[in-house]
Protein backbone atom coordinates (compact mmCIF):
# COMPACT_ATOMS: atom_id res chain seq x y z
CA UNK A 1 0.00 0.00 0.00
CA UNK A 2 2.33 2.79 0.72
CA UNK A 3 4.22 2.10 -2.64
CA UNK A 4 0.69 3.53 -4.17
CA UNK A 5 0.82 7.14 -2.16
CA UNK A 6 2.87 8.83 -4.66
CA UNK A 7 0.86 7.46 -7.25
CA UNK A 8 -2.10 8.67 -5.65
CA UNK A 9 -0.76 11.98 -4.75
CA UNK A 10 0.37 12.75 -8.19
CA UNK A 11 -3.24 11.99 -9.58
CA UNK A 12 -4.57 14.32 -6.97
CA UNK A 13 -1.58 16.90 -8.09
CA UNK A 14 -3.06 16.59 -11.70
CA UNK A 15 -6.42 16.85 -10.55
CA UNK A 16 -5.94 19.98 -8.57
CA UNK A 17 -3.52 21.19 -11.69
CA UNK A 18 -6.68 20.78 -13.66
CA UNK A 19 -8.58 22.44 -11.06
CA UNK A 20 -6.30 25.56 -10.83
CA UNK A 21 -7.11 25.90 -14.83
CA UNK A 22 -10.29 26.62 -14.19
CA UNK A 23 -9.24 29.03 -11.13
CA UNK A 24 -7.20 31.21 -13.63
CA UNK A 25 -10.28 31.32 -16.15
CA UNK A 26 -12.17 32.94 -13.54
CA UNK A 27 -15.09 29.86 -12.78
CA UNK A 28 -13.37 29.01 -9.18
CA UNK A 29 -11.59 31.16 -7.09
CA UNK A 30 -8.43 30.95 -6.66
CA UNK A 31 -8.24 31.73 -3.05
CA UNK A 32 -9.62 28.03 -3.02
CA UNK A 33 -7.36 26.38 -6.23
CA UNK A 34 -4.04 27.84 -5.17
CA UNK A 35 -3.78 26.63 -1.78
CA UNK A 36 -4.89 23.01 -3.21
CA UNK A 37 -2.67 23.16 -5.59
CA UNK A 38 0.68 23.99 -3.23
CA UNK A 39 -0.74 21.90 -0.82
CA UNK A 40 -0.83 18.29 -3.40
CA UNK A 41 2.30 19.16 -4.79
CA UNK A 42 4.04 19.51 -1.05
CA UNK A 43 2.69 16.29 0.00
CA UNK A 44 3.30 14.48 -3.12
CA UNK A 45 6.88 15.41 -2.99
CA UNK A 46 6.94 14.62 0.64
CA UNK A 47 5.96 10.93 -0.51
CA UNK A 48 8.55 10.73 -2.82
CA UNK A 49 11.31 11.45 -0.97
CA UNK A 50 10.48 10.24 2.05
CA UNK A 51 12.60 7.55 3.56
CA UNK A 52 11.61 5.01 6.68
CA UNK A 53 13.95 6.26 9.48
CA UNK A 54 13.29 4.33 12.38
CA UNK A 55 16.10 4.95 14.24
CA UNK A 56 17.73 7.72 15.37
CA UNK A 57 21.22 8.07 16.58
CA UNK A 58 22.73 11.99 18.54
CA UNK A 59 25.68 12.97 17.36
CA UNK A 60 28.33 13.62 19.57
Amino acid sequence: MRELYPIFFLVITIFAFFLNLFGLMKLIPLYVTLPLFFISIYITLLSMTNRNTKSYRRLR
